[in-house]
């Protein structure tokens, strides 16, 4: 009778570990409402809710690229119910960028699943001459003063693209950092800067609409959504390959069970073809992984996103 009921309870506690706590899970996004992390994570948050059975509540937490919202995280409940969705910038940028960080990109989460990846793509003003990035790059070589390239902050992706971007091509460019993508894009959109290379989910309505010209895509092929737009490897620019991809972390110490069901919710969420449509609309490709896959992703986004910032001295003020 004993040993019937100790299995029983065992059984009752594995059933338990593999459960998420109850109440919401709260699924933070380091970014403002309206970006494209945060579009992309409303999209995950609605199909999470329904494989998971549990509302699921996107909560921004915006500031120092990610760094915020990922010192939130680190000290969460492991239980799975507080989410990060992550950039590449809060994991594999800011180690190199910054001097501290509240928080340790490696020790601190538990990786999940990486959920989408976001080409880069070179935008312009629909009245800048340039046809492509070549092109670009040849008036810019021509001009007499460096051509001012707008970014949304100093180590942000569109900096660092624009830094292989000029070492690949030589572009006679200035780098011109913004607190965020929103106020370079209205400037761009002014011609108050030349250029800016954002993630297309962020730029794929302005482009559709007219309002920006796409001439390249720092990608290793072209892309579903801008079809007609060349890779900048294909203009003669190579090695300019800008994959700001969106990952889920959980915190370290999450039970590995907990992992896996998330796991196998977030691929189950992406495999839903209202939510690829959705995802695709926007230009985010969806890309779920394994937990190991994106562990070994934020370790060699690390190491090559940590190069080119020694390299190129960029530093926070």
């Amino acid at each position: 009778m004993f040993k019937r009921l100790f299995a029983a309870g065992a059984l009752a506690l594995a059933a338990c570990g593999s459960a998420l706590a109850d109440g919401p899970v709260r699924l933070i996004v380091a970014f403002p409402p309206g970006g494209p992390v945060d579009l992309v994570g409303r999209v995950l948050a609605e199909q999470l809710t329904r494989e998971l059975h549990q509302s699921v509540i996107v909560e921004n937490k915006p500031g120092a690229n990610g760094n915020i919202g990922a010192a939130y995280v680190a000290k969460g409940p492991r239980d799975g119910t507080v989410l990060f969705l992550t950039s590449v910038g809060a994991v594999s940028i800011s180690p190199a960028l910054y001097q501290s960080l509240r928080y340790d990109p490696v020790k601190d989460f538990a990786p999940v699943s990486r959920v989408v990846n976001n080409a880069t793509v070179l935008v312009v003003n629909p009245s800048n001459p340039a046809t492509d990035a070549a092109d670009f790059v040849a008036r810019s070589k021509a001009a007499t003063q460096p051509v001012a390239i707008g970014s949304s902050g100093v180590g942000s992706i569109p900096h660092l693209a624009l830094e292989m971007f000029a070492d690949a091509s030589k572009a006679n460019v200035l780098h011109v950092p913004y607190k965020g993508a929103a106020p370079v894009i209205n400037d761009l959109m002014g011609n108050q800067v030349a250029g800016f290379f954002g993630d297309v989910p962020g730029l794929i309505a302005h482009i559709q609409g007219g309002k920006l010209k796409a001439l390249g895509v720092a990608a290793p092929a072209r892309l579903a959504v801008l079809p007609n737009v060349k890779t900048l490897a294909e203009q003669g620019i190579p090695g300019v390959e800008s994959n700001n991809w969106y990952g889920l972390l959980a915190p370290a110490g999450t039970p590995p069970d907990i992992v896996n069901k998330l796991n196998a919710a977030v691929r189950a969420a992406l495999s839903n073809p209202e939510a690829s449509k959705k995802l695709a609309g926007f230009g985010a490709e969806p890309a779920p992984s394994s937990p190991q896959e994106l562990a070994a992703l934020i370790a060699s986004d690390r190491a090559k996103w940590g190069d080119l910032i020694q390299r190129k001295h960029i530093k926070v003020d």
